[in-house]
């Protein structure tokens, strides 16, 4: 059995691992990943992408676990009327940060297996055209949180 020192020195890690920013291929540096509390089938998720090196690279792919279709989007207002799109391929040129947030690009989890509630963890596995494939834990926030830098 586990003492209590060494479970908390287990837990402090663990969750260090979720708080650092996580990178892919020493090129991609992923910041800040959320997902919305899910109120229908559809849910939303959110990160910053940071492309430090010194080559192009792209998102090509997002799969989790939590429903049966994931794709990147892009949403945009034409006059009074929301379009939202799939893409294929999320450019990330070198040198330069790319933001997933609410009212823009975004992460579309598609018929969810179940509810998302404030305080779970989505797992994401975001696949990069030349960095590879990275893991990371997009923590639920309510409904209504618009991120951290006030929306899009």
């Amino acid at each position: 059995m586990m003492s209590s020192l060494l479970r908390a020195a287990f837990l402090t890690l663990a969750l260090a691992g979720f708080a650092a920013p996580a990178t892919a291929g020493e090129s991609i540096v992923v910041s800040d990943p959320w997902a919305r509390a899910s109120v229908t089938a559809t849910g939303a998720a959110y990160l910053t992408l940071e492309n430090t090196g010194e080559a192009d690279d792209a998102l090509v792919e997002v799969r989790s676990d939590v429903a049966e279709k994931v794709e990147i989007h892009d949403m945009t207002m034409d006059g009074m009327v929301m379009r939202m799109r799939k893409l294929d391929r999320l450019a990330l040129p070198a040198g330069e940060t790319v933001r997933l947030a609410p009212g823009g690009l975004h992460i579309m989890l598609i018929r969810l297996h179940g509810p998302l509630a404030e305080g779970d963890a989505v797992p994401l596995t975001l696949v990069f055209e030349r960095a590879g494939e990275i893991g990371i834990s997009a923590t639920v926030r309510k409904a209504g949180y618009g991120g951290g830098h006030g929306g899009h």
